[in-house]
């Protein structure tokens, strides 16, 4: 808080009333009075101060330096005017927004960017007034933020950064708060809000997606050839397995031929029943002769 000069003060002070006293008796006695009035109101207002809610003030002494055991609260407080003077700080978190361009493990450049939440470490605020001033966080943060990302950074891969990211944020979280802690600040929260690489990089990235991609669309049709091959041959070799049983049992009895023969033809004959067209059709045409006198019992049911 900013006060005007005591001796400056004083001297108009002393130029008023002797102006004054040239003046009739009663007025000057007055005017002194007024005058005594306002220096004591001044004295007052001066020797008071108010801290606001989410602050805190320390005390320089002109004469013996900084209270370094003394840290006031929000409140009505009294000093002693031109001896003492407070210094207010703000202790409520700050969002502070930090980019830093930086090196991953396989050498490509990253820019990442951090949303940091600080605030002054409250009970140490004379340390930290002697050490940086009221500006700690413009000396401190910029420097030990691009430290530390570039110390995290560094030990992954470019890819890892985004498939792990979890665990970089948990590494870069971790190692703020305890670089923080060494000058009197306390880190709320630390998040990671944008990671790009450079252009050549994303575009390398894409490439490799689109040929792996390509890639998976070949080696599906491959399998997929390959499936319609194993069909073939097992149904091939189906085929020749019923072809040589049918081929062991004409030979093992000649009558089973003509049993097939009647069952398609009675299964042409149903179909032909049911449906409501009228068909004509050659005997021979269902492969079976009817002349041949076992073939028509056979066909009767008899």
């Amino acid at each position: 808080m900013a006060t005007p000069d005591p001796e400056n003060f004083m001297k108009q002070m002393g130029q008023m009333a002797g102006r004054m006293s040239s003046g009739p008796k009663g007025l000057g006695i007055g005017l002194k009075l007024l005058l005594g009035a306002g220096a004591l109101a001044y004295g007052v207002r001066e020797a008071t101060f108010t801290v606001e809610g989410g602050q805190r003030a320390i005390i320089f002494n002109r004469v013996g330096g900084m209270q370094m055991d003394t840290v006031l609260s929000e409140g009505l407080h009294f000093r002693i005017p031109w001896i003492q003077y407070p210094i207010i700080y703000d202790i409520r978190a700050r969002p502070r927004k930090i980019s830093s361009l930086t090196g991953s493990k396989d050498l490509q450049m990253v820019n990442i960017s951090l949303r940091v939440l600080s605030r002054p470490l409250a009970s140490n605020l004379p340390i930290l007034y002697q050490q940086l001033g009221q500006d700690y966080d413009e000396r401190v943060l910029p420097s030990i933020v691009n430290e530390v990302l570039k110390s995290v950074v560094a030990k992954f891969n470019a890819s890892q950064l985004i498939t792990q990211r979890a665990q970089v944020s948990l590494l870069i979280r971790r190692d703020l708060f305890e670089r923080a802690k060494d000058f009197n600040i306390i880190l709320d929260d630390v998040a990671i809000t944008e990671l790009s690489f450079s252009r050549e990089y994303t575009a390398a990235v894409e490439a490799k997606q689109v040929a792996q991609q390509e890639a998976q669309r070949a080696q599906f049709y491959v399998e997929k050839a390959l499936q319609d091959q194993r069909h073939k041959i097992i149904q091939a070799e189906g085929e020749a397995t019923a072809a040589k049983m049918l081929g062991e049992a004409l030979t093992k009895n000649p009558g089973y031929l003509k049993l097939r023969k009647i069952r398609a033809a009675q299964s042409i004959a149903k179909t032909m029943a049911t449906s409501q067209n009228r068909v004509y059709l050659n005997a021979d045409s269902l492969v079976l002769n009817l002349q041949d006198k076992d073939n028509f019992n056979s066909l009767m049911g008899n």
